[in-house]
């Protein structure tokens, strides 16, 4: 089945929303943190411990998935979830944000995107309804309009070229979109931090009456958490509330809090497993780094009161001479850690969105996270 969102509260104080999303695998509440599988796995991880840490919808990339292993072998394989067994829902992204930070302006046309394939240098081409095909034999639950996700520098008259270039093409993806009982297909707003490029994204691609909404171009290289938090109140408003409203490509604690108080539904990153990797990990009080001597003898869990795997059955010090030794034990316990404190941040922000004091809640985390 397609996935069907439903709308169940509006926080009085604030945009925040809670939801539902009722999809094949069952239904999920949202606000909801996706973490991000780019090669059909969410690295370190299996589907069980993702499962444990309460992930819902995650995330493969279309780009690198259609280099390696091909959309023709996950297709043949029976789609994304049974080549992957993952027993959930899937979202794929356009390839859109993999292939503008390879590709260079003028190889931009209005037919696709001319790039260098960055495993051996080919000379790959790219178009709206090359990427849908790709997506559609992925088989994601969820899927994205390939659009241009213009650099945070660019200037006022080029962001206005791209947004209407990238309206086009999601007419063109929607015109090569085979329907289907499954499959959703969601619209990008973009519009970098200007009010009026905004509105006019959200409202004309509104009009296409996609199945869901994705604010994109706010997790770009030097994007401001100003610019971040002024294109999401620039969108917000044109967009149905009815339909999901996703933010692509965002992780961080606050800015998924402050998307939540703007209307966004749902979330997804990479950084929990990537900061997992560097020896990272998330608390109450802030990001803190493993390798510090002072876990060296510590043997209490990452955080207290956790209920993940990590946190229950390690302890800091063994954690910490794990990623010293590079076994990559440690990366999989920081990364279980991580997702599991997005996850748990969501569903708390989903009980202060029942209980009307998402302001509150932001006040508290904000005086613990960023502590001195």
């Amino acid at each position: 089945m397609k996935i069907k969102y439903t709308l169940l509260k509006e926080e009085k104080n604030t945009q925040a929303r809670l939801g539902k999303i009722k999809t094949s695998y069952g239904e999920y509440e949202t606000p909801m943190f996706m973490p991000v599988g780019t090669q059909a796995t969410v690295k370190t991880l299996s589907v069980e411990e993702l499962k444990a840490v309460h992930s819902g919808i995650i995330l493969a990339n279309t780009y690198h998935l259609w280099l390696r292993p091909g959309d023709d072998i996950i297709k043949k394989a029976g789609g994304i979830h049974k080549f992957m067994n993952y027993k959930g829902p899937m979202l794929t992204d356009s390839g859109g944000y993999q292939v503008f930070s390879l590709a260079k302006p003028k190889n931009i046309s209005e037919e696709g995107v001319k790039f260098k394939n960055h495993l051996n240098g080919d000379t790959l081409f790219l178009t709206p309804e090359k990427s849908i095909q790709i997506q559609q034999n992925i088989g994601a639950d969820i899927m994205m309009c390939f659009d241009e996700c213009p650099p945070a520098s660019a200037n006022y008259n080029y962001l206005e070229k791209s947004v209407n270039r990238t309206l086009r093409w999601a007419k063109r993806c929607q015109d090569a979109f085979i329907p289907n009982d499954y499959q959703s297909l969601f619209g990008i707003i973009q519009g970098g931090p200007y009010e009026d490029l905004r509105k006019h994204s959200a409202k004309e691609t509104n009009k296409l009456n996609f199945d869901g909404y994705s604010i994109g171009g706010v997790a770009n290289d030097n994007e401001s958490k100003d610019d971040m938090y002024k294109a999401i109140e620039y969108s917000v408003p044109y967009l149905p509330k009815e339909k999901l409203r996703y933010l692509m490509g965002v992780g961080d604690p606050i800015d998924i809090i402050e998307g939540v108080i703007r209307g966004i539904d749902i979330f997804d990153c990479v950084s929990p497993t990537r900061l997992a990797r560097h020896g990272h990990f998330y608390t109450k009080y802030g990001k803190l780094n493993i390798k510090n001597a002072q876990y060296k003898e510590d043997f209490t869990p990452l955080e207290k009161g956790c209920d993940c795997y990590a946190c229950q059955n390690y302890s800091k010090a063994y954690i910490r001479h794990l990623i010293s030794e590079k076994e990559t034990l440690g990366a999989r316990l920081l990364s279980i850690h991580n997702i599991r404190y997005l996850t748990r941040l969501t569903e708390e922000l989903r009980e202060a969105i029942k209980n009307d004091n998402i302001l509150e809640y932001k006040e508290k985390f904000i005086k613990n996270y960023f502590r001195k």
